[in-house]
């Protein structure tokens, strides 16, 4: 377990932030360092105020390094001007896990995909009998997990954030699904963006491998900004493989998933699995929820929930697969978010926005697609369904992929699904 000369051990150590992350963070070093907490909210998590510095307390200590969360934004914490003053100091448990562990990891990255990509190579990895483990953005701190072997993989899903402040963190694999634009509010630039999913390539060693899209127009143009030393495998999205004729999963539908299912397909082509079982996986594979997931269908009615979607180039790629699609839409837009698909390929579909934020959507669809507006999802949905009987076309799609952030009127992605989920069980139980 233990690396020569790691950093970590018995250093005096700052952990800021006190979600999933940084709670197992300070599990996994309370015996090995000394180790203080800070939060923001320092009453979210009352049993841990005996550990937690004030912040003038704070002002005064010299700590070797400073643990933080995901979460934590220089700009807009509490603790912005020591953060910035003491940068140098700053790591991840991303970083605390590569000092402790030298197993081999695949980490997934990018701006739309990553949850699916990293679950359906994992769900193939166990379906193998591979002791992996799937950790990270999707939910489970890399810190929390038990019994680690030698043998033991890990399937890392990274979000920019954590890779942002990450210093020391490599992995033998590392994937960049796409980029588009998204979290320039945290990241102050496209530019800025970018160079945090790259960092996940600037910190391979040569013989590891690097996966990445070859028709993405913003990686192609990175990878010839700079020579990097791993290899790099380019992975071509835009064809159509044989083993697409074997796939009878209508989760793959979208171009999106079929994308991800790609990359899925190079990576476990490298580790040598088994094919056939790869294709039973993936034929069973039932996708995460609010991801793209289909909650009611019958012959005339499919009804998609895709709360994970926060921003228009994350809709696109379902929508380019879709006909008759009452496509709704809610949430806070990402800023210099575009919609790129024509007025053309958008001739079948109907826009209904709801909530505060309206006209940033209609500003960026309008010249696209036909728009209407409500206050909340009920009346959206009593629209659109007044809407599908009136233009009587044989099979319709409805749509939930809000291209917005939630924190408007959720607490988060999952918040949303679940409240669009009810909402639509309860109107068709009202309908029958």
């Amino acid at each position: 377990m233990n690396k020569i000369n790691n950093i970590f051990l018995k250093k005096k150590i700052l952990i800021y932030g006190l979600g999933k992350s940084g709670i197992s963070t300070y599990n996994f070093l309370r015996q090995k360092a000394k180790v203080n907490l800070f939060d923001d909210n320092p009453h979210n998590n009352p049993r841990f105020d005996k550990k937690s510095l004030s912040f003038t307390k704070i002002l005064k200590c010299d700590f070797d390094f400073i643990i933080i969360s995901p979460g934590i934004d220089f700009s807009k914490c509490k603790l912005s001007k020591y953060l910035k003053q003491n940068s140098s100091k700053v790591y991840t448990d991303f970083d605390v896990f590569y000092s402790f562990f030298s197993n081999d990891s695949v980490v997934i990255t990018g701006t739309n995909g990553k949850s699916t990509t990293a679950k359906l190579l994992y769900d193939v990895l166990r379906d193998q009998k591979k002791d992996s483990r799937l950790v990270g953005n999707i939910g489970n701190p890399i810190l929390s997990e038990k019994k680690i072997t030698k043998k033991t993989f890990f399937v890392i899903e990274a979000s920019s954030y954590q890779l942002e402040y990450s210093k020391i963190f490599k992995s033998k694999y590392s994937v960049i699904l796409n980029i588009t634009p998204d979290h320039i509010e945290r990241h102050n630039s496209f530019k800025n963006y970018i160079e945090a999913k790259f960092r996940l390539l600037d910190k391979q060693a040569r013989k590891s491998l690097a996966f990445v899209k070859s028709n993405d127009p913003v990686i192609t143009k990175k990878l010839r900004s700079k020579k990097y030393k791993q290899k790099i495998i380019k992975v071509d999205t835009s064809l159509q493989y044989s083993i697409f004729k074997k796939i009878t999963n209508n989760y793959f539908m979208s171009s999106g998933n079929r994308e991800n299912l790609i990359f899925v397909l190079k990576i476990c082509k490298i580790l040598k699995l088994n094919e056939e079982k790869i294709l039973r996986k993936i034929n069973k594979f039932k996708g995460l929820k609010y991801r793209q997931q289909i909650i009611f269908y019958n012959k005339n009615l499919t009804i998609i929930n895709d709360s994970k979607s926060t921003s228009l180039a994350s809709s696109e790629s379902l929508l380019k697969n879709l006909q008759n699609v009452y496509w709704i839409l809610c949430g806070i837009p990402k800023k210099k978010d575009k919609f790129n698909l024509t007025k053309f390929q958008c001739k079948n579909f109907k826009g209904y926005i709801f909530g505060k934020h309206q006209i940033e959507f209609s500003k960026n669809l309008k010249k696209k697609l036909t728009i209407k507006k409500f206050k909340n999802l009920k009346d959206t949905l009593n629209q659109i369904f007044f809407d599908i009987k009136y233009n009587k076309v044989k099979k319709n799609t409805i749509l939930f992929s809000p291209a917005g952030a939630s924190f408007d009127n959720f607490k988060n992605f999952e918040d949303r699904g679940l409240y669009f989920n009810q909402t639509i069980k309860k109107y068709l139980n009202d309908k029958r």
